[in-house]
């Protein structure tokens, strides 16, 4: 492992707003899940999620953007996580924190009705496991232990392919769909929220790509079926052969 990864390590145990608890941590259900507010926030404020951070930029901006807001960003690779966890300390932003863990592992971390929004920012589309899709049918169902009844999930992704199943996924179980976009930036957006922009997704960007968005609800439902035409989706073959 190189040095400046062994120093981001190092100093991230310094940082009090990133957490990484050992298994046996987890798996007895974190210290503070269903006490995220009281014990670290300190207010009663709404939690978003943003789940596979990568570097942090995108839970950090929003809160700097939402001060009225509190916001987690859940990634296993603290290397990433370094650069918005250090942003957050050196610019004194307290309304964001981090957890290092796998993003399977959040029903450890978060109680019945405790987070009110999910961001899904660039997360892999996994084309040949359909279950670790972060919008997977098993996905909702460990989000719908957590999130409370009208919360909204946001996917903002450059993979036609994860789009086109997510969109799917909601017909199929009637979920609410809010808004769904296969160009989010072909016009003017008015509300700040999706202005902020990972360094994933400028990359797309820049080399010309159309960045998709959805946001839909659960509608208190707690079990969810897949879709079943999975070699119809745009973009599939190519992600296939590409993984």
């Amino acid at each position: 492992m190189g040095k400046n990864k062994l120093r981001k390590f190092a100093e991230l145990d310094t940082f009090k707003n990133v957490f990484q608890p050992n298994m046996e941590e987890v798996r007895a259900d974190y210290k503070l899940k269903g006490k995220w507010n009281k014990a670290f926030f300190g207010n009663e404020n709404p939690i978003t999620l943003e789940l596979g951070c990568g570097k942090g930029e995108y839970a950090v901006n929003q809160a700097i953007a939402f001060p009225e807001r509190n916001f987690i960003g859940i990634d296993i690779k603290g290397s990433r996580m370094h650069q918005g966890a250090k942003h957050a300390i050196t610019d004194q932003i307290e309304n964001v924190a981090f957890i290092r863990t796998k993003v399977e592992m959040s029903k450890y971390f978060f109680s019945e009705n405790e987070v009110s929004e999910i961001w899904l920012t660039f997360s892999d589309p996994q084309p040949r496991k359909v279950s670790k899709r972060l919008s997977s049918a098993s996905f909702l169902e460990m989000y719908a232990g957590f999130l409370t009844q009208n919360a909204k999930i946001h996917l903002k992704t450059d993979s036609l392919l994860l789009f086109d199943y997510t969109n799917d996924l909601i017909a199929k179980n009637g979920l609410t769909l809010h808004r769904a976009t296969e160009d989010l930036y072909a016009q003017e957006n008015t509300d700040p929220i999706l202005n902020v922009r990972t360094y994933y997704e400028q990359m797309a960007i820049d080399n010309s790509k159309k960045i998709t968005y959805t946001v839909f609800s659960l509608d208190g439902k707690t079990e969810f079926v897949e879709p079943e035409n999975e070699e119809n989706y745009r973009g599939f073959i190519k992600a296939k052969l590409s993984s």
